[in-house]
């Protein structure tokens, strides 16, 4: 098995860990987490009513060895675009560390907030609390996605465009497409999902 395939197999099993992480904070004893709700605190409270506070824990260290593991997949990746474009290739690297840097801050400032919120007892200061929290950081959400963005159609224009030895069919194996095919479904992870099932597609056509 080659070394590429292995960093494949790598980010599968990343983003599946990530996806299970994204998981423990959405999926609740008592309903989902929905931002909307943030602004009630009543609502916000029976949700998270009997909400274990290692979930939030195991989210946030699990999360970190999540993306150091499917971290290889898309630097092996960026390498592979090299011989076929250069800019391409640099714009998947500069992307793989925007996710990379901005994305682990993310995942960690979006178990904080809950650990936080259960730890001080649900109440409206607590609300209060996390919600100024995840305002001010929220800037690592909008880059971590940039950087998705900036990866994805760095990957998809020069399959699409005939430039790799992939079929042009094989676009569809990209983390923006996938996304975008999960977002009505409005599951939890979907990004992960997306990007487990880009990398397992790759894996064969590679």
């Amino acid at each position: 098995m080659s070394t590429m395939k292995i960093a494949f197999l790598m980010a599968v099993a990343g983003h599946l860990l990530c996806g299970v992480c994204d998981c423990l904070l959405t999926y609740l004893p008592h309903g989902r987490f929905r931002f909307e709700d943030m602004k009630d605190n009543r609502k916000l409270s029976a949700a998270f009513r009997d909400m274990p506070l290692r979930n939030s824990l195991l989210s946030m260290l699990l999360g970190c060895l999540a993306m150091f593991l499917f971290a290889f997949g898309y630097l092996a990746l960026a390498d592979w675009m090299r011989a076929f474009s250069e800019p391409c290739a640099l714009l998947m690297l500069i992307s793989t560390v925007m996710v990379l840097t901005f994305g682990m801050a993310h995942h960690v400032f979006c178990g904080v907030p809950e650990w936080l919120y259960v730890k001080l007892g649900r109440t409206e200061e607590a609300r209060q609390l996390i919600t100024e929290f995840f305002k001010k950081t929220s800037v690592t959400l909008i880059v971590c996605y940039l950087g998705f963005l900036i990866f994805g159609v760095s990957l998809f224009v020069p399959v699409v465009s005939g430039w790799t030895p992939l079929p042009r069919w094989a676009c569809v194996f990209n983390i923006l497409p996938l996304m975008l095919a999960l977002m009505p479904i409005r599951v939890g992870g979907s990004g992960n999902w997306a990007g487990a099932i880009m990398f397992l597609g790759l894996s064969f056509l590679l």
